[in-house]
């Protein structure tokens, strides 16, 4: 019985060191969407900010293209290190 007890133990402490690998990875990555979070807040105009609002509450899901001209550039710091591509 001993023996049964000591495998059953060694596994839950298995699945416990798992387990709180997992919890820490996510907390990380969870640190590090609300910083992206923020940083998106700063850089978008009020008027976004207002669509977006607009969007949450209708419940629709956030258009993927923007046809408005206001100032995007700030926010697409990723394609502009690509160089061009001619």
């Amino acid at each position: 019985m001993d023996l049964v007890k000591s495998h059953l133990m060694y596994a839950v402490r298995e699945e416990v060191e798992v387990l709180k690998e997992q919890i820490k990875e996510l907390i990380e990555k969870n640190s590090q969407l609300e910083q992206e979070n923020n940083l998106l807040k700063t850089l978008a105009s009020p008027e976004q900010l207002a669509q977006f609002q607009a969007q949450l509450q209708t419940g629709s899901p956030p258009a993927t293209s923007q046809p408005q001209g206001t100032t995007q550039p700030p926010a697409q710091p990723a394609s502009q290190g690509s160089g061009p591509t001619a």
